[in-house]
């Protein structure tokens, strides 16, 4: 029974096709716990977007319901559904200055001279903007203006706030910064979230929840060190961090291992994830991190040769690029602390990894 879960956030079956034919959205089921931050990562025309836009009220679902706190608001318009929102581009008026842009929800919703002064006070000072609430956003930052939104989105006290893309226009350091604040006006007021990026790095910096979206349909929800640590598609892996696939045919399958072979190599052995049964092809997923350089011999159950491409120094680690098991973009990440001066262009060297480091998923 829809409601009965307590999630304050239920998508319930929802579908969304503009053109009759293709579903953008497919049979959407996701509930959303009150105070979670959840984050709707995936590429360009997965749906994401699609999905906030129709719990926003700016888009309605094809098929399906959502809800939320138990009610229905497939037929609530947008500015009655007491949802906070925060886009890419700001959305700020011009024309205002900082605290008549923070004041403008307030009007809307009717609130009295003195209520407004203390909530636009209380915003301001929770971005850490006090002393420019008499400027226009021209003449403002773009990281001050990023401010101004959230704190208009903050002001009339939503239990809900949606944010599309808010940092993208941003430069890396301050995109950087802004995530953290974020997240800290999350756990300091204990609102509940929906975040839109395509940037991995800034869902699981920021997320207790990512839920990984592609050609409609969320691929895999989980915390952030789950989807990274225990991806359960070739897809989720690729997607969250970065990560060596080889390819190759499932020989043998015990337990929760199997035995991989690769044409001209010879056999991996994974962690078998959604593999029950032999003769199937696989993508073998390994985190760059996990790969030891020059293991002892017979100290892993999987080590191979491997021949050194292209080494880059990265301050606190060292990247290289090696040709291995007939793949030659595999990437390797050597803690600058280890001795890797035998690790250059062009010298051979073994590769080595654990069995339950290595993830054996269904092949896309």
């Amino acid at each position: 029974m829809p409601g009965a879960n307590n999630a304050f956030v239920q998508f319930c079956g929802v579908q969304k096709t503009y053109d009759g034919e293709t579903l953008v959205v497919k049979n959407l089921n996701l509930d959303i716990a009150l105070g979670a931050f959840l984050t709707m990562l995936g590429p360009s025309g997965s749906g994401k977007t699609t999905t906030l836009m129709m719990l926003a009220g700016f888009e309605a679902p094809t098929n399906g319901s959502i809800l939320l706190a138990g009610r229905s608001i497939d037929n609530m318009p947008p500015h009655k559904r007491e949802i906070g929102m925060v886009f890419q581009n700001y959305a700020l008026f011009p024309h205002m200055t900082v605290e008549e842009n923070l004041a403008f929800p307030l009007k809307v919703r009717k609130l009295g001279k003195s209520e407004t002064e203390v909530k636009i006070k209380r915003a301001l000072e929770m971005v850490q903007l006090g002393a420019y609430r008499k400027r226009r956003p021209g003449q403002l930052s773009g990281g001050q203006q990023q401010r101004v939104a959230l704190a208009r989105a903050l002001v009339f006290d939503p239990k809900l706030v949606l944010m599309d893309e808010p940092l993208g226009a941003l430069d890396k350091q301050l995109r950087e910064q802004m995530q953290l604040e974020i997240k800290h006006i999350h756990e300091e007021l204990g609102i509940t979230v929906v975040y839109v990026t395509h940037d991995q790095g800034e869902a699981l910096t920021m997320s207790d929840q990512i839920a990984v979206f592609n050609d409609g349909v969320i691929q895999q929800l989980g915390a952030p060190a789950e989807l990274y640590e225990r991806p359960q598609n070739a897809f989720v892996a690729q997607f969250i961090g970065e990560n060596n696939r080889l390819c190759g045919k499932v020989v043998a399958v015990s337990g929760a291992t199997c035995t991989v072979e690769i044409a001209g190599v010879g056999n991996v052995h994974a962690l078998a994830i959604n593999i029950d049964s032999v003769g199937r092809p696989t993508v073998l997923s390994l985190r760059p991190e996990r790969a030891k350089v020059n293991p002892a011999p017979g100290s892993l159950p999987n080590i191979f040769t491997a021949q050194v491409a292209e080494v880059i120094y990265l301050g606190d680690h060292v990247r290289a690029r090696v040709s291995v098991c007939g793949q030659d973009q595999f990437v390797v990440k050597l803690p600058n602390s280890d001795d890797v001066s035998h690790v250059e262009p062009g010298a051979v060297i073994t590769i080595g990894w654990k069995t339950e480091d290595c993830r054996a998923l269904d092949a896309p």
